[in-house]
């Protein structure tokens, strides 16, 4: 059922445009379900948390996770208030992270405060989860908060029941990276070297209309000071110790995720290399590597995302809750063994 869910997700992105700009909404925010902000103390220090609805029996809650210069509404919020999206998230409660100090209006750090290591990060999730009686998780995480949410799910494996995983890197920076990063950040500012996370060149000098909107949402939206502290954290992650499994021998040895995954990634994206390194770290009959002609989480067609995330909970065996959305005759079903061009499974 899975394989077969995830073929009809991969069928789903190849018959659509990759982008369509009268859909962004990096900014836009509306309140389609009840909504609870929480301040968590945890270990580590305090999480702002956003819950959308109530946690529904023993069905998972959706948990998300920005990436670097964002929040969880500049990074999800285009994707969450789409239509179809929200048919399907009615079935789940949904749980937004900001990542300390990154939240709107988020106070300055005072002098002397030490930020979370990108471990610290995701060990503060388990305690957030207990406080707000949330029992286990489907994890969307982008960039760092991919990263995050991966290492939540090596520690805690009983918590995460899928990952929707955009643009993640599982690899410590190499001493080279490290070398031209430094090089970097005596010749750009924070905001230049934060847009090059996200963009490639081509990117950058192709779509100029969002690049500023991004550029000006990083510059003003978060303090910088914070902002600084937030990157700073994810520069200096360590590798996720994951290795792919090998049948009869050490399947249920080796570490590397137990549950579901789907990797997303744009062909032009900074991150390809890394994504394509994660996926054969993992287990090939769990985990899908979806790869697009172009991809900018934010500012895709949300429907796609929408789209794949359906089927993946469908592959998961919640059809149940996604069973009332309607492809409008978009869909076809292909065998499981279909992989449309620019789009492949685990290999």
């Amino acid at each position: 059922m899975f394989w077969s869910c995830l073929s009809n997700l991969l069928t789903a992105f190849s018959h659509f445009p990759i982008f369509e700009k009268h859909h962004i909404s990096l900014l836009r925010f509306q309140r389609v379900k009840p909504t609870e902000e929480h301040d968590v103390e945890t270990a580590h220090g305090v999480l702002h948390v956003t819950m959308r609805g109530v946690t529904k029996g023993n069905r998972p809650t959706i948990l998300t996770y920005h990436d670097i210069g964002l929040n969880h509404k500049s990074c999800f919020n285009s994707l969450f208030n789409y239509e179809d999206m929200q048919e399907v998230t009615q079935h789940f409660s949904v749980l937004h992270v900001d990542a300390p100090g990154q939240q709107e209006n988020a106070p300055l750090f005072p002098a002397g405060y030490q930020y979370p290591t990108m471990d610290e990060l995701a060990e503060m999730l388990p305690s957030v989860l207990t406080q707000l009686q949330v029992r286990s998780v489907i994890g969307i995480g982008v960039g760092a908060g991919a990263y995050i949410l991966t290492k939540l799910a090596l520690n805690e494996p009983s918590l995460v029941e899928g990952l929707v995983l955009i643009n993640i890197d599982p690899c410590a920076k190499g001493w080279v990276d490290w070398a031209a990063s430094k090089l970097s950040g005596w010749t750009s500012n924070l905001v230049d070297i934060i847009m090059g996370h996200h963009f490639s060149s081509e990117e950058l000098t192709e779509n100029r209309e969002i690049i500023q909107t991004y550029r000006l949402h990083i510059s003003q939206d978060v303090p910088q000071d914070n902002l600084a502290m937030f990157y700073s954290s994810y520069d200096s992650r360590t590798e996720l110790q994951m290795e792919r499994p090998v049948p009869g021998l050490n399947e249920h040895t080796v570490t590397t995720l137990r549950c579901p995954a789907l990797l997303v990634v744009g062909d032009t994206s900074p991150a390809v290399d890394a994504v394509v390194e994660c996926n054969s770290r993992l287990n090939p009959t769990k985990t899908t590597l979806l790869k697009v002609l172009t991809f900018l989480p934010k500012c895709i067609l949300p429907g796609k995302l929408a789209e794949a995330f359906k089927y993946f909970v469908q592959g998961m065996g919640y059809s149940e809750a996604t069973n009332e959305l309607s492809s409008s005759g978009r869909l076809i079903s292909h065998p499981g063994n279909y992989t449309p061009p620019l789009q492949q499974r685990s290999k």
